[in-house]
C-alpha cells in the first residue's frame, strides 16, 4: 500500500514535505507510511485526502463476496467423520 501511495504522490508531482504539510502530519509519518514501517489509519486518511484520493479508502477493505447471515443460516456439516472400527475374533 505504501508503494501505491508513493506512486500516487509522485504522479501528482508532490514531494514528501508538501504532502505532509497538506496532510497535517510530519514528514517522518509520511515516510513511515510509504515505507510500510507502521502507521495509523488517521495518517492514511489524511494523506489520501491531501492527495485528493479518498476513493483510495477502498484499499483498506476487500469487497464482500459472501453474506455472513447466509453462512449462519446454512446447516453445519460435521467437522470430522469418525472411522468405524471393526472387531474380529481370532480362533
Amino acid at each position: 500500500m505504501g508503494k501505491r501511495l508513493r506512486r500516487l504522490r509522485l504522479n501528482r508531482n508532490l514531494d514528501q514535505r508538501t504532502t505532509a504539510e497538506k496532510a497535517g502530519i510530519s514528514e517522518k509519518a509520511l515516510r513511515n507510511l510509504e515505507g510500510g514501517h507502521g502507521s495509523t489509519v488517521e495518517t492514511l486518511l489524511r494523506v489520501l485526502k491531501a492527495l485528493d484520493y479518498l476513493q483510495g479508502i477502498e484499499m483498506l477493505a476487500p469487497e464482500i463476496s459472501v453474506n455472513p447471515l447466509d453462512l449462519l443460516r446454512q446447516t453445519k456439516a460435521p467437522q470430522r467423520a469418525r472411522r468405524s472400527v471393526k472387531h474380529t475374533k481370532e480362533n
